[in-house]
């Protein structure tokens, strides 16, 4: 008989935080955490320096709880619930822009980029970024047998995406791709990720001397005029373009592997997304992709500033609050029967980008990228599939942004050779409800 996670100091009836994925079931969140649900909405965990923060499973409380200003997003507080220690120290929370900040600071900064990422600026680079993929589809058809999907494909295309908009020389992509991947690491060490990070922020630093002499069109040399306005300092402009270049391509490359092998893996789906030319039904697949593969691996993260009830129980101030998107994606009281991907679902309610003042600035290019890539590829490659067996694909349990190391790929030489029907996946056991 399992013993339910108490709010005290009991902590061997505490479950662990984070939990590895089952290995058999990828694509699924931790079975240990969706455990957690059949406690309640809200519940403790054992976390980081052996705190214990409240984790929040459900779908209704992630939303309002996103939106409560009494939660603070600030990495500072000595409550927070991090892998990393932010609090004070030459890297702390300030360096890593407005996403480790509390309005009005946050609102303030945030609006000083936001315009790049509306969606009729987005919706105007579509034809752009469709050239984009079709060029790399191109040449990795011209290369050798089996493929990667990431080097060839997932890595490029939103890596140019976001260095066109930037302003940054696509040719130092594997400088920034290096050492953001230890940026994103769940293993490496205080010093790897600080050398990272000064890397980039070096790096950054020496690009805007550049535009700040000779301005482009580009949201760097944007910066570069608040600078100039005083509305800026120069190490805040550096942490803004270290933000957006990092989440700019690491999020969106992980979610092409991983809703392409997804799909490889569900062949009736990827028949429908394949072979249709309606805009909606390619819109409605990637909502689900992303509700089905929700790739923040550690949730958002907040400390409380005041008391706060939940579901009968209190949030007290100074504690740690994680909010599983995993969960509230799976949640089926809001997606009847979660665990089965269908991409004719309504899934536009997922949390897959958060939600209230700190959600996902990028999510309509992230949106837009992926609408075009998928459709794009699979008509463009109709016999793809996947070169190795499930269990040899190296997924990234050691990142804190889920996805694959790799993915190899094949194809037939001729679009009209019989497309392989991969085996059905094999059931993952579905939660205790």
């Amino acid at each position: 008989m399992t013993t339910a996670p108490v709010a005290d100091d009991a902590s061997a009836e505490i479950p662990r935080f984070p939990q590895p994925r089952a290995a058999a079931c990828p694509f699924d969140p931790s079975p240990e955490l969706r455990g957690l649900a059949q406690w309640g909405p809200l519940t403790r965990v054992r976390s980081w320096g052996d705190t214990t923060p409240w984790v929040v499973t459900s779908h209704a409380e992630q939303k309002a709880l996103l939106s409560d200003p009494r939660l603070s997003a600030d990495f500072s507080h000595p409550g927070f619930p991090s892998p990393v220690d932010h609090s004070g120290g030459e890297h702390g929370a300030t360096d890593l822009s407005f996403v480790g900040m509390d309005d009005p600071e946050h609102a303030r900064l945030r609006r000083m980029v936001s315009g790049a990422f509306t969606i009729k600026r987005v919706e105007a680079m579509r034809p752009v970024v469709q050239e984009m993929v079709d060029d790399f589809i191109t040449r990795m058809l011209a290369g050798p047998k089996p493929a990667d999907l990431v080097q060839a494909l997932a890595l490029p295309v939103p890596s140019l995406v976001i260095s066109e908009l930037l302003g940054v020389p696509y040719e130092d992509h594997e400088f920034f791709q290096t050492n953001s991947k230890v940026l994103v690491s769940a293993v490496a060490t205080p010093q790897e990720r600080q050398a990272a990070h000064g890397n980039l922020n070096g790096y950054l630093d020496q690009l805007l001397d550049a535009k700040l002499t000779d301005p482009g069109d580009d949201l760097l040399s944007s910066l570069g005029q608040q600078i100039h306005a005083g509305e800026l300092t120069r190490r805040q402009a550096v942490a803004m373009g270290v933000l957006l270049l990092l989440g700019g391509h690491e999020t969106t490359a992980n979610m092409i592997t991983l809703g392409t092998l997804l799909l490889l893996e569900h062949p009736d789906q990827l028949a429908r997304v394949r072979d249709t030319d309606d805009p909606k039904v390619i819109a409605s697949a990637v909502e689900e992709l992303l509700r089905y593969l929700s790739v923040v691996h550690l949730g958002r993260r907040r400390t409380a500033l005041e008391d706060i009830e939940v579901a009968g129980k209190t949030i007290r101030a100074g504690e740690g609050v994680i909010l599983l998107g995993e969960l509230a994606n799976r949640d089926p009281s809001v997606f009847p029967d979660p665990d089965r991907l269908d991409i004719a679902r309504d899934a536009r309610s997922h949390q897959a980008f958060g939600s209230g003042t700190h959600h996902c600035l990028g999510q309509p290019l992230a949106r837009m990228e992926l609408q075009v890539l998928y459709p794009a590829l699979l008509r463009r490659i109709p016999t793809l599939r996947l070169a190795t067996d499930l269990d040899q694909v190296p997924f990234k349990y050691d990142a804190v942004i889920y996805g694959v190391h790799a993915l190899p790929v094949t194809w037939q030489p001729s679009p009209a050779a019989a497309r392989p029907v991969p085996p059905a996946r094999r059931r993952c056991p579905r939660a205790s409800s």
